[in-house]
């Protein structure tokens, strides 16, 4: 995503030599000594640029970037100004033109420019990151260049005053967005920030925040947290997995430990991957993305209605992705979010959603929860769980909605539920899943999705097949496609 580019200036802000003024003497101001110039040139630009894409095409072919990129150096302020708010809307969805501002060299003179408490020129600069950022091949470049810039000198200051002023939200949504597009890149620059001091932990600050700002700046927030935690137990320091995992995860018989002030409820306690947990202290930096206290964070976020869908999503696609895998933490996590912070209730009541893209980080979220488990036949019992997952699965194969994605998840869930619970195999059968697997099983299409999702509800129809005490209730089941369908010899599993 890119920031919205720069309003043009109204009327009363325009320089009056703009009038009757063509571009080819507009960049030419550019360049003159002149200041006053030098501002009529930049703010015809940035006019001219703010609603004609052939406008930006022009100031590139007249050399007009090095030339904008000569006055972030100026030593009159106004000049800098005009010069970076041109920027912002020369290279607004131009990739031309974002390209040509990195080759002119502009990148390290607008990182400087942060250093100075000038918040009209930070608000523009910060936007003009943000747009830099939406390019896939720009991104680790910013990342080394602008990172420890944008941490230090912006996101950690504006987190200790809140709440912002508008103009403060400004810059935080631009400086979040850029964050936002950063984290969405590779492992590199995820470790990165992970390990940059003080970024975290104002998000964290940020989204903690009694009186909430500006929605964009609680989403673009959410993103980061949610990015940050992609892939986390693979790419956390061998000593902090060695402190989550424990030397040995064979040490089944030790007493449980205490996670900062809570004891995991467990019904049992004696799960061999909760055993011997460390004991936690408050979290600070990357600490905030896998400690159990994260979770009553998002989960405050799910309960507010005020929030839009897209924080809600980020949010649920956080807490799949610290929930995610067969690590020990993951498991711990998902006891966490199901018997510390009861949030199952929450989460089922998400399901009632045509989005896709909510569905999709819901479902993960579920089936992760649901392979976590400790007492799977009451998880599917519990709050007619099977019954929500079967009511969301598609008559067949052929239909569009939910996506290939979602049905793999959903499946994936029940799956972890029939494979340790008869009760859930019957519930099932009872909601009338039956004919809903089958028929996603043999009315699929070729595409990759709907060949996954067919295999997906064979296997859960195969697991169903081993309880043979059910096969007279799947025979009662309308018509049933027939017994045999859910034979293994008949599956793809």
């Amino acid at each position: 995503s890119e920031d919205l580019s720069a309003s043009f200036l109204s009327r009363t802000q325009r320089p009056r030599q703009m009038q009757n003024l063509d571009m080819p003497t507009a960049v030419k101001y550019l360049s003159e000594s002149d200041a006053h110039l030098q501002v009529v040139g930049a703010a015809f630009v940035q006019h001219q640029c703010f609603h004609s894409r052939d406008a930006k095409h022009q100031v590139r072919v007249l050399q007009g970037v090095p030339a904008l990129v000569q006055l972030f150096s100026s030593d009159n302020q106004e000049v800098k100004r005009y010069a970076t708010a041109a920027t912002r809307n020369l290279i607004y969805e131009s990739a031309e033109n974002k390209v040509a501002l990195i080759d002119a060299g502009g990148l390290t003179p607008l990182i400087s420019l942060l250093n100075e408490p000038d918040e009209e020129l930070r608000k523009t600069i910060t936007g003009v990151l943000w747009n830099l950022s939406s390019r896939d091949n720009l991104k680790e470049k910013l990342s080394r260049e602008a990172l420890p810039v944008l941490t230090q000198k912006v996101l950690i200051p504006l987190c200790r005053s809140i709440p912002l002023s508008p103009s403060e939200r400004d810059i935080f949504n631009s400086t979040t967005g850029c964050l936002r597009n950063l984290s969405s890149v590779n492992e590199r620059t995820r470790q990165k920030m992970r390990e940059m001091p003080g970024l975290v932990d104002s998000l964290v600050t940020y989204i903690q925040q009694e009186e909430q700002g500006d929605e964009k700046g609680l989403e673009n927030s959410l993103c980061v947290m949610r990015n940050l935690s992609y892939q986390l137990y693979s790419e956390l320091p061998p000593s902090v997995q060695l402190r989550l995992e424990g030397p040995s995860r064979a040490s089944a018989n030790r007493e449980i430990e205490t996670i900062g002030c809570f004891t995991l409820y467990s019904k049992k306690n004696v799960e061999q991957n909760h055993q011997n947990l460390p004991t936690l202290s408050q979290p600070k930096g990357s600490e905030w993305l896998w400690h159990p206290k994260v979770v009553g964070l998002y989960k405050l976020i799910l309960q507010n209605s005020d929030y839009s869908s897209c924080s809600r999503e980020a949010a649920i696609g956080a807490l799949q992705n610290i929930t995610a895998g067969d690590a020990r933490w993951a498991s711990v996590l998902s006891m966490v979010i199901i018997e510390k912070e009861r949030m199952l209730p929450i989460l089922l009541d998400r399901l009632d959603t045509i989005s896709d893209t909510e569905l999709r980080p819901l479902s993960g979220l579920l089936r992760n929860l649901a392979r976590h488990a400790t007492d799977k036949q009451h998880m599917g019992k519990s709050l007619n769980m099977v019954g929500l997952l079967v009511s969301k699965l598609p008559a067949d194969g052929l239909q569009k909605m939910p996506s290939s994605d979602v049905v793999v998840n959903l499946c994936g869930a029940l799956n972890h539920l029939v494979t340790c619970s008869s009760s859930a195999a019957r519930d099932v059968c009872h909601f009338n899943g039956i004919p809903k697997l089958v028929g996603i099983k043999t009315s699929h299409d070729s595409s990759s999705g709907s060949q996954k999702a067919a295999r997906a509800a064979s296997t859960v129809l195969c697991n169903m097949f081993q309880y043979k005490k059910l096969h007279r209730d799947y025979r009662l089941v309308s018509f049933m496609c027939n017994l045999h369908m859910l034979h293994p010899e008949h599956t793809l599993c």
